[in-house]
């Protein structure tokens, strides 16, 4: 098994890189997990954002953007974590992003000895699927809580058991454990996202249990089955296993823990695998001592369409407990307390007389409004979806916090919900796990433009406005995903966007730089997806579509196939001169009369394939295009192209921003002297500087967003797939300012 180590604290770095407040979380967080001793201590996993440490004001701080390099993208799936109850300085996690085709890596255990300031990791033999389908499960890893050498990680697509004896450092398969799981979401999907077999569930040792060998003697793992066995014993510190008798059959199991004092299990199940999934579950209690099941399901008849899947345990007071629904569509979640082990429960809510509801708690969002302006306001769904986290500090009763596929929300005053009240606040500050889709920066005008998935798109006015969560996500429309965004260059305020769902227009302008939108109705209900340009007057739209090859709209008329242009092309308009468009996948191709009619422009020396096309932002005709052979450059409306310094090839997105005084950067991600990374330049192409460094990770660099601020000197923002926006000050002298005269 292959060894790998990061040694970070001491890296070099280039800038220093810090996220746009976005804010609210904006992703799935399907794990979080308290210290049963330190005071405060606690993490959140994302499905795509990596690991966040919980500090004192409430606030989080990512800890593994250091890891998820161009090669090690996929350490931003974190499909299972793990902290030492011995040792609150440790903390493991199971990171990889896809079983399938997606994600070429297998994945890794990674390891901290300093709460995730550094880390080491250990590479699996097999892939792991922080993405894939039953992410919310587990834990899957875990930390032997009478010996911290012991490690135990349940693996998917049928891999098994995995131990280490040398606090994960190495490990090896578990060959006793034969139960390895089934469960197959779609079998006909062969290679696909739910092709793959499901796996192990979770892995919980049993604290109170006789030592064997130096280890805890019982242990209990998870398997997705809903048909056979799911939840396997042993009692020989994993030497033997066997299905523990009487068990549940119907459903999948998602969470369990052990209640210590009580000796008992809790499991909540589901009859699917989630996140998405489920429409009926159950709640069992396992009384160890007796080998006893006990159905504590909350009785609620018929409105039982769901199934189960955040539980916690309140550490303080045995045998209260709390779970939630692990997806209830309509009217909203719903979360069940306890005080007596199940026996009996109340509700976060409860009908009064329809469609009136009596609730036990009140909603705020003061550190994301946008959560309350477009989603908790407007949506029935105001507890949230995806409910696989669900915590009870084991040091203070009145603090929780539970994870959904929006935020994570909790509070410090549960103890008053027998009496009705509870606060819940989004508290995900600090978590951006949005997954961006284009950028733009508009001179004179709005400093950034992110547009995002699931969550559609924010305007941050100023550069002032970069530490302040939005109070409003682009709405009116709302676009599920907004996947592509661009400006007038003459007219700054007018700003157009597309979004990816068919059914409705998809795509908006603004007349006030993004603050306000209006649907535009041409569009019609079937296109969606892709790039935008904008021309620099606003009188023209070439959308090279998702769904439907690159359309063209003029003066508000209906959107009609560009056939000269192929389909998924990178579009660009020139931002001073009205009539210019660019495109092109193989070759450059150039119309000067609105996108009506194109030709081939300019040859560009041994490239093949065009990646990205960026108008300058003030200059009429200076145009850049991104190839698999480095950066071309144009000052004649792409007529001819010269290739920039070949110090960074293979280029992806390319983006100008402001230099000093008159100057302009030009910013590239490609494969230069530190591999492949950020770099600028300012001198064309002469000479590179990587600007990204050691320290910070963007994940897989081919489809990360990318623009240099047209406003502010030096600045640079880039867009990840699940880390939201990040931006730096540069310090880099700008192309020479007789390059960039209008």
């Amino acid at each position: 098994m292959k060894l790998t180590a990061f040694l970070l604290a001491a890296s070099a770095h280039a800038a220093d890189w810090t996220n746009v407040r976005i804010g609210g979380g904006g992703g799935f967080v399907p794990g979080i997990s308290f210290h049963p001793t330190e005071a405060g201590l606690a993490y959140a996993r994302t499905d795509i954002g990596g690991l966040y440490r919980l500090n004192g004001d409430d606030s989080w701080t990512p800890i593994t953007d250091s890891l998820a390099d161009s090669e090690n993208w996929n350490t931003w799936g974190v499909d299972a974590m793990a902290l030492d109850p011995q040792d609150p300085e440790k903390i493991y996690a199971a990171v990889g992003m896809y079983t399938n085709s997606w994600d070429p890596n297998n994945g890794r255990i990674i390891r901290s000895s300093d709460r995730g300031e550094t880390w080491d990791a250990t590479e699996l033999p097999f892939k792991v699927g922080g993405n894939m389908p039953g992410r919310g499960m587990g834990e899957r890893l875990a930390v032997d809580p009478q010996n911290s050498s012991v490690l135990l990680f349940g693996a998917r697509s049928g891999k098994g058991l995995y131990r280490s004896d040398d606090g994960g450092v190495t490990f090896s398969a578990v060959e006793s454990f034969t139960g390895v799981g089934t469960y197959i979401p779609n079998p006909s999907d062969v290679g696909g996202y739910n092709g793959d077999i499901q796996g192990l569930a979770f892995v919980t040792f049993d604290s109170t249990s006789d030592l064997v060998g130096g280890a805890s003697g019982r242990i209990f793992v998870g398997t997705a089955d809903n048909e056979t066995a799911s939840v396997y014993v042993s009692e020989d510190a994993g030497a033997t296993w066997a299905p523990l008798e009487g068990q549940p059959d119907r459903y999948f199991p998602h969470k369990c823990k052990l209640e210590p004092t009580e000796k008992a299990l809790y499991i909540t199940y589901a009859d699917g695998t989630g996140p998405y999934d489920g429409t009926s579950g159950a709640v069992w209690r396992y009384d160890i001592a007796g080998a006893k099941w006990t159905d504590i399901t909350p009785d609620i008849g018929e409105d039982l369409f769901y199934g189960f899947g955040g539980l916690a345990l309140d550490a303080k007071n045995p045998g209260t407990l709390m779970v939630a629904s692990l997806n209830s569509w309509w009217p909203d979640a719903q979360i069940f307390r306890s005080t007596d082990s199940g026996a009996t429960w109340t509700t976060a809510w409860e009908w009064v007389a329809y469609p009136d509801m009596k609730l036990r708690y009140s909603t705020t969002t003061p550190r994301a409004p946008w959560v309350n302006e477009n989603f908790v306001s407007v949506d029935s769904k105001k507890l949230g979806w995806m409910i696989e986290a669900l915590e009870i500090d084991p040091l203070d009763s009145d603090h929780w916090l539970y994870g959904t596929g929006l935020t994570v929300f909790g509070g410090r005053d549960l103890t008053g919900w027998e009496a009705g009240k509870v606060n819940i606040e989004s508290l995900a500050d600090g978590i951006e796990e949005f997954a961006v889709l284009a950028l733009a920066s508009v001179p004179g005008g709005s400093e950034l433009l992110a547009a995002v998935g699931d969550d559609s798109g924010f305007t941050f006015a100023t550069k002032g406005d970069l530490d302040t969560s939005p109070k409003t996500a682009w709405s009116n429309p709302m676009f599920t995903s907004s996947t592509g965004v661009d400006f007038a260059g003459n007219s700054p305020a007018k700003v157009v966007r597309v979004g990816n769902m068919a059914g409705s227009p998809q795509v908006a302008t603004s007349s006030d730089g993004g603050a306000t939108w209006a649907a535009v109705s041409s569009a019609g209900n079937v296109h969606f997806g892709g790039r935008v340009a904008y021309s620099a007057d606003a009188d023209t739209i070439v959308w090279s579509s998702g769904s439907s090859g690159v359309l063209r709209s003029a003066a508000g008329a209906a959107f009609e196939a560009v056939s000269a242009v192929p389909s998924g092309a990178p579009v660009a308009s020139d931002k001073k001169e009205n009539g210019y468009f660019y495109a092109g996948s193989e070759a450059l191709l150039v119309s000067s009369d609105g996108g009506a009619t194109w030709a081939e422009g300019g040859a560009l020396a041994g490239a093949s394939k065009i990646q990205d096309i960026v108008a300058h932002p003030v200059v009429a005709g200076e145009i850049y295009v991104s190839t698999d052979v480095g950066v071309f450059r144009s000052t004649d409306f792409g007529a001819t192209l010269e290739a920039l310094g070949a110090g960074v090839t293979n280029t992806h997105r390319i983006s100008l921003g402001v230099g000093s005084g008159d100057s302009w950067l030009l910013y590239a991600f490609g494969t230069g002297a530190a591999g492949p990374r950020l770099y600028t330049t300012g001198d064309l192409g002469a000479s590179w500087t990587d600007v990204q460094g050691d320290s910070q990770g963007f994940g897989a660099i081919d489809a990360n967003p990318l623009v240099g601020s047209a406003n502010e000197p030096g600045v640079v923002y880039v867009g990840t797939n699940g880390r939201g926006v990040f931006y730096a000050q540069v310090a880099v002298e700008g192309l020479p300012s007789n390059s960039t005269e209008a």
